[in-house]
C-alpha cells in the first residue's frame, strides 16, 4: 500500500515507522530480524531500508603499488525489502540514490521493485564519496534528486529510458523525498532549500521525510514555511534518539543540525553511555508526545541498527 494511502486510511491517527541499515557484507540478515522483531508489536506501517553508495578500497599488489577497486560494504537493500515484506507483511521503502547509480541501473532497480510489489520508494541524491569534498554525479547518473523523481514519474507513466518502450502496464510508485528543517548543509539558506524541495514536489514527490531534529519548533516552523512555499504533501518528522556522548559532536558535524542546550547539558552530565541512552529515550518520548498532539502523519524513527531504545519510546507512545 502507498504511504499516502496509509495516511488517508489512518484518518488523522499518527502511524509508526522506522528506518534500518543493511548489515555489512558477509553478515546475516538475522541481525536485522533481531532488530525488527521487538518493534513488530507496535504494528509499523512501513520500514525504510537505506542504500549505501560505492566506495573505494585499495589492494596491495605486492610490488609497492596499490590497485584501486570499487565496492559496496552494505549491498542488498532491495533483497532486504523483499525479505522483510515477505516475513512480516509490512510495507518496505527502499532508498534509491542518484550517487553511485546510472539512469539505466536505476531503471532496472525500479523495475525489480515493481516486480516485487514494492509500492513506495525514497528518492535521494545521496552523499559525496569519502574522498570527495562535494557531491559529484555519477557518469550517466542524475545530479539532483529532482531528476531522479522525474525518472520515477516517467516510469509511472509507462515511459522508459531511451524510448525503448511504452506500455499501458505501469508502475505506480509513491515517491518520498528528504526535507531539512534546519536546511541542507550545502544550501546557502533555508529559503533556497525550500525552493529546491518544492522543485522535488513539483516533479512528482508524494511525501517528505525530514532529517532528524531535536527541537520540535524547528519542525513546526519548517512545515509552515513549506506550506507558504506552496508545498502541500505530507511531511513526516524523522526522530533519532541520542545514544552515545560523542553524538554531541558527531550529529551537528555530519548533519549540520543544532542541539538544544537543555539536551546538551543532560548528556554532558551523564557518567556512562547507558545514562546517555536513557536521556536520549526520554528526550525522544517528549518530542514524540508533542508531535503526536499535533497529529503528524507518522512518527518515523532512525534506529541505526539497534531497536532497544526505539522500543522504549514506542512503548510510551503507541
Amino acid at each position: 500500500m502507498k504511504i499516502t494511502e496509509h495516511i488517508k486510511k489512518a484518518n488523522n491517527k499518527t502511524l509508526f515507522s522506522f528506518e534500518i541499515i543493511p548489515p555489512k557484507k558477509g553478515n546475516s540478515i538475522q541481525q536485522l530480524y533481531n532488530c525488527i522483531d521487538p518493534l513488530m508489536e507496535f504494528k509499523p506501517h512501513l520500514i525504510d531500508v537505506t542504500t549505501s553508495r560505492e566506495e573505494f578500497v585499495y589492494i596491495d599488489k605486492g610490488n609497492g603499488l596499490l590497485d584501486r577497486k570499487t565496492t559496496r560494504s552494505r549491498p542488498g537493500t532491495l533483497g532486504i525489502c523483499a525479505a522483510i515484506k515477505h516475513k512480516y507483511d509490512v510495507d518496505t521503502v527502499p532508498h534509491v540514490l542518484c550517487g553511485g547509480f546510472t539512469k539505466e541501473e536505476t531503471e532496472y532497480l525500479l523495475v525489480d521493485c515493481h516486480y516485487l510489489g514494492i509500492d513506495n520508494v525514497m528518492a535521494l541524491r545521496g552523499d559525496a564519496m569519502a574522498h570527495q569534498k562535494y557531491f559529484q554525479a555519477t557518469e550517466g547518473g542524475h545530479p539532483f534528486a529532482k531528476d531522479l523523481v522525474l525518472q520515477i514519474k516517467d516510469l509511472n507513466s509507462g515511459k522508459y529510458l531511451h524510448n525503448v518502450m511504452e506500455t499501458d502496464y505501469k508502475s505506480d510508485f509513491c515517491i518520498g523525498v528528504a526535507g531539512y528543517p534546519e536546511k541542507h548543509l550545502e544550501s546557502p539558506s533555508l529559503q533556497t532549500d525550500l525552493k529546491h524541495l518544492k522543485e522535488k514536489v513539483d516533479a512528482g514527490a508524494d511525501y517528505i521525510v525530514t532529517q532528524m531534529f531535536f527541537d520540535n519548533q524547528k519542525y513546526f516552523q519548517f512545515v509552515e514555511a513549506a506550506k507558504e512555499a506552496g508545498i502541500h504533501v505530507p511531511i513526516i518528522p524523522g526522530i533519532k534518539p541520542i545514544a552515545v556522548k560523542r553524538h554531541l559532536q558527531l550529529l551537528p558535524q555530519v548533519f549540520s543540525i543544532d542541539l538544544p542546550e537543555t539536551l546538551i547539558s543532560a548528556v554532558e552530565s551523564c557518567k556512562t553511555n547507558k545514562d546517555v541512552r536513557q536521556v536520549g529515550v526520554e528526550w525522544a518520548i517528549q518530542q514524540s508526545k508533542e508531535l503526536l498532539e499535533a497529529n503528524v502523519p507518522f512518527l518515523h524513527y532512525y534506529s541505526m541498527g539497534k531497536s532497544d531504545n526505539i522500543k522504549k519510546i514506542a512503548s510510551a507512545i503507541f
